[in-house]
C-alpha cells in the first residue's frame, strides 16, 4: 500500500483574547512580546487531520513554522501529538511578512520537503485573512481544496469533502495538494505522555530563508506590499435603550415604531 507524506503549516500566535493597548507597535505590527503566544486553533485541525492520514493509511508527518526561536513550543506540542519531525524556519529577513512573502518562503520550505498532502488551518486569529494557505498552494502550483471537513485517500487522488457554506461539496483531486482545514474535521489528540517525556525539550531543525532557496526581495517587509494605515481600538459602548412589554400589544407597537422611522418595512 501507498504511504503519504504529510506537511502541516502552523503558527504560534498572540492569544487575541487577551489583548491590551500595547498590542500594536507605532509600526502598525504586532506587539507580540505584550500577549501570551498559543498555537493557532485551526492549525491544530490541521495537525490533526494530519495524523489521521498518517494513522490511517501510514506515512510521515512534518511541521513547519515560521516565527521567533520562540515557535519551537508549538513545535513541540507537535511532536507530543505523534508528528514525526519538526522544522523552525527563522531568519531576520522574514521580519515584517504580510501574507504574499510568508506564504512564498513557507511555499520554499515546503517545496524542499516534498510532500504528497500539505495542510493548513484555515486561517490564524492574529491576521483572519484565511490567504497564507492557499496562495501556498498557488506558488506550488498545487491543487487546493478549502475548509476541508473529511479526507479519504485513493492511491494517487483524495476525496475530500469542504464545506462551501451552503451545504457540503466532495471533490476528488490529484496529488500534491493542500488542503485548509476547519475545526469540523475534528479536535487535535491529547499529547501522548511518552511522547511528552521524549520531546519536552526537543530541538527542532532550523531553517533560514537562505536554506530554502528565498529570493531576498521577495522576503520580509521587502516582499510585502501591504500598509498598514491606521490602528483603531473600537470600543462599544451602550446606548439608550427602551424596555418592550412581553405582549403583542409590546410586539406591535415595537413594529410600528420601527416601521415609522423606516429601519424595517
Amino acid at each position: 500500500m501507498r504511504t503519504y507524506n504529510c506537511v502541516v503549516c502552523v503558527k504560534q500566535v498572540p492569544d487575541t483574547k487577551k489583548v491590551t493597548g500595547d498590542a500594536m507597535k507605532a509600526d502598525g505590527t504586532i506587539n507580540r512580546a505584550a500577549l501570551p503566544a498559543i498555537f493557532n486553533p485551526e492549525d491544530r485541525n490541521a495537525l490533526e487531520a494530519a495524523l489521521y492520514v498518517k494513522e490511517t493509511y501510514g506515512g510521515t508527518v512534518t511541521v513547519v513554522t515560521m516565527g521567533l526561536p520562540a515557535a519551537k513550543a508549538v513545535l513541540r506540542e507537535a511532536l507530543m501529538c505523534g508528528a514525526d519531525r519538526a522544522v523552525l524556519l527563522t531568519d531576520r529577513k522574514a521580519a515584517g511578512s504580510d501574507t504574499l512573502a510568508t506564504s512564498y518562503i513557507l511555499s520554499q520550505a515546503v517545496r524542499k520537503l516534498n510532500p504528497d498532502l500539505v495542510f493548513c488551518g484555515r486561517q490564524a486569529i492574529d491576521g483572519d485573512t484565511a490567504q497564507v494557505g492557499p496562495q501556498i498552494g498557488e506558488k506550488l502550483d498545487y491543487a487546493v481544496v478549502t475548509y476541508l471537513e473529511k479526507l479519504v485517500l485513493d492511491g494517487d487522488y483524495a476525496v475530500a469533502t469542504r464545506d462551501i457554506g451552503t451545504g457540503i461539496e466532495t471533490c476528488r483531486v490529484q496529488l500534491p495538494a493542500l488542503f485548509t482545514v476547519t475545526e469540523k474535521f475534528g479536535e487535535l489528540r491529547p499529547f501522548q505522555m511518552r511522547r511528552v517525556m521524549k520531546y519536552k525539550d526537543a530541538e527542532p531543525e532550523v531553517l533560514s530563508c537562505d536554506d530554502v532557496g528565498c529570493a531576498p526581495e521577495r522576503c520580509g517587509f521587502a516582499g510585502s506590499p501591504t500598509n498598514v494605515n491606521k490602528i483603531m481600538s473600537v470600543v462599544l459602548a451602550g446606548g439608550e435603550f427602551k424596555e418592550v412589554p412581553a405582549t403583542d400589544e409590546g410586539i406591535g407597537g415595537l413594529v410600528s415604531e420601527l416601521i415609522a422611522d423606516h429601519t424595517i418595512g
